[in-house]
């Protein structure tokens, strides 16, 4: 039950990043210049790009640690904890620019927490990853979160002082 649960969660989370990508594409066919698309869609593609890398090297390279259900398939960090979590910590960076209402925002913020807390229990208890390898998953998704969130905080603070200088 719990493997269904955090499968359908996962599905949420790339169809909620799938939704980023198709406005994104959106804005480039409709803008007609890749420059002018949000820097908040599109500087998405680097903590997308982080969870792919992280992913091939611990599932494929460098595993640390096996399943505890004993299939031997790798399991540290969990992917899923560390995709539903990047994708939902970028999303709620970025809320308040697509979100105005207030309430709206709070409670789409409510149910990707639910949704992240939600993951992280059952992938534990679906026997699939142990403590170590949901704490993985998030620090990896609050890191690759943290370096979005300076990216485009850098990325607002050069636009102001681009559109100062182009005001002289």
């Amino acid at each position: 039950m719990w493997e269904l649960i955090t499968n359908i969660i996962l599905v949420l989370a790339i169809l909620t990043l799938g939704a980023f990508i198709i406005l994104g594409l959106y804005q480039w066919a409709k803008r007609r210049d890749f420059a002018k698309i949000d820097p908040e869609i599109a500087w998405m593609t680097v903590p997308t790009v982080l969870m792919a890398i992280t992913y091939l090297i611990f599932d494929h390279v460098f595993i640390l640690a096996t399943r505890p259900n004993g299939s031997g398939e790798p399991s540290f960090p969990s992917t899923h904890v560390m995709v539903v979590a990047t994708i939902f910590f970028v999303t709620t960076i970025i809320l308040p620019h697509y979100v105005k209402n207030k309430t709206a925002r709070i409670i789409l913020e409510f149910l990707m927490i639910v949704a992240i807390s939600l993951t992280c229990t059952g992938r534990i208890l679906s026997n699939m990853h142990s403590l170590g390898d949901v704490i993985g998953g998030l620090a990896f998704a609050f890191a690759f979160s943290e370096i979005y969130y300076l990216i485009i905080k850098r990325s607002k603070k050069n636009g102001k002082k681009h559109l100062r200088k182009n005001h002289r």
